[in-house]
């Protein structure tokens, strides 16, 4: 990382850091004035706020293209960074947010809640997600997380008048406040132990310490909450309801935003602070990884609602992110990046199609509710099959390249022999293979009941131009992204590059 150069000026120091922090400054600037004028917004013309949101985040995506190429690398004293890998999540999280707010519009309007503050929380919350990716001080790492985690806890509650969504959001909230607690206790003892917050000043300063005790105590604190975060067991009982409760466009943009800014920060904390406990932390991530693939998948095969299947179904998908994190190589986290990147879109597809099932007094949320969907909508149908095969890691599809890297990356180190952990990453590849034939199972339950059963829909599906463009751009990326990986593939090695 350059260092940041020395301005004297209060304006050129504004302007300077302002241009780091563009793209979050634009989301911020556009929510605020999105609450400005949402009362003058009459409510019958509620999709203003979503185009007024779209307008954000392209204004925000074309700042961070222009970013792209700058050679801007650190910014407010070294504080927030601008390499390859916060780029990456920044594109991941814009994508993200985009995609959900074009589901979103529709959707509220058949709950009856479309409002303004709801798109202009997604800003802010996005916002969060980018001031973590970027973070490289534990400060502005934790400001970031509680910016993400405020504004999501309040839209899994947005639905005001459904008593599911609001016990989601207070279970939500409890929980997700405890974790947010146990990672300040663990930053505060590598604070104790360091002297200082920045995350390279920490990782030079206690290397080699006689006593690691306390640094370990911090690892695990730290991995505690951040396990939380990406919901993996045993820290995800907080996930089921929170999906199931939450509005479904809310839901789809935490399974893939909310959980691919959590793995950045845990990637990059413990590559970098973390270090010199590789070797503790492999081991328990591993058997961590393991439990969460398999609870995962044992727990959706019994799930009648897709809402809490697919949220078991992240559960079991962080686990596979995992693994490349426990690879501990630079191919490991290119394979965690790519695996975060294809799951938005296959994972996103399919929330499109759920949100296209809720209409007025259907929940489309039931195995029953898909009853037919071939014999009346055949692309969506079948749409919905590539986003399920997909999921499970069927080629030639996103899934299998997801998949195929992050597997590669632990078989790289067991064939290299690299470490005392070798045998328990045999035990993960192993286990994960095992897992990936079980999530077929529970996949194709949806796929006999839209193929095979003739039950037809009562209602037609609630289509909006949102949603089409949402299905286009997820189906069409989750093929390419496994037909031709390679420019994906050095996206996310750009990334791993510049963090190890």
């Amino acid at each position: 990382m350059s260092e940041l150069p020395q301005i004297s000026n209060p304006l050129e120091f504004f302007l300077f850091n302002g241009r780091a922090i563009g793209p979050q400054l634009h989301l911020i600037l556009w929510g605020l004035g999105l609450l400005c004028i949402d009362f003058l917004i009459p409510k019958d013309k509620g999709r203003v706020g979503a185009f007024f949101a779209v307008g954000g985040i392209l204004m925000a995506s074309l700042h961070l293209y222009w970013l792209w190429g700058q050679s801007l690398a650190s910014a407010f004293y070294g504080m927030i960074t601008l390499d390859a890998f916060a780029l990456f999540f920044d594109m991941l999280f814009l994508v993200a947010a985009f995609l959900a707010v074009l589901m979103s519009y529709r959707y509220m309007e058949v709950e009856e809640e479309q409002g303004g503050e709801y798109y202009a929380l997604i800003l802010f919350a996005t916002s969060g997600m980018m001031f973590m990716a970027g973070a490289v001080d534990l400060v502005s790492l934790f400001i970031g997380l509680e910016l993400m985690s405020i504004s999501t806890y309040i839209l899994v509650g947005f639905l005001k008048r459904s008593k599911r969504s609001n016990e989601a959001s207070m279970k939500y909230f409890l929980l997700g406040a405890f974790s947010s607690g146990v990672i300040l206790y663990g930053m505060s003892l590598l604070y104790g132990l360091s002297g200082s917050t920045n995350l390279d000043e920490i990782a030079s300063r206690v290397s080699g310490l006689q006593d690691p005790t306390l640094l370990t105590l911090s690892l695990f604190m730290m991995m505690a909450g951040l396990c939380f975060k990406i919901a993996a067991v045993p820290f995800h009982m907080w996930v089921p309801d929170a999906y199931e409760g939450a509005p479904t466009s809310i839901t789809a943009y935490m399974s893939v935003a909310v959980k691919a800014a959590a793995f950045a920060i845990f990637i990059r904390i413990f590559f970098v602070a973390f270090s010199d406990l590789r070797e503790v932390d492999t081991l328990v991530l591993a058997l961590i990884a393991m439990i969460t693939i398999t609870w995962g998948n044992v727990a959706a095969i019994t799930q009648q609602n897709i809402k809490r299947l697919l949220a078991y179904s992240s559960i079991s998908h962080a686990g596979f992110v995992l693994m490349g994190i426990v690879a501990g190589t630079q191919s490991g986290v290119t394979a965690a990046a790519l695996y975060l990147l294809a799951y938005t879109f296959m994972n996103l597809g399919i929330w499109a199609v759920v949100i296209l099932l809720r209409r007025q007094d259907i929940a489309g949320e039931r195995l029953e509710d898909f009853d037919g969907l071939f014999f009346k909508h055949p692309a969506i149908a079948v749409l919905m099959l590539v986003f399920f095969l997909s999921l499970a890691g069927i080629p030639p599809l996103a899934g299998f390249i997801a998949k195929y890297f992050v597997f590669a990356a632990v078989l790289e180190v067991v064939f290299a022999e690299a470490g005392p952990n070798t045998s328990i990453l045999v035990w993960l590849a192993v286990v994960a293979a095992l897992n990936v034939v079980v999530s077929l199972y529970y996949y194709f339950r949806f796929v006999v009941a839209m193929f095979i059963k003739k039950d037809y829909l009562p209602a037609p599906l609630s289509f909006s131009g949102g949603l089409i463009v949402v299905l286009v751009i997820t189906g069409i990326l989750t093929v390419l992204i496994g037909i031709y990986p390679q420019p994906f593939i050095e996206l996310a090695r750009a990334a791993s590059e510049s963090l190890i």
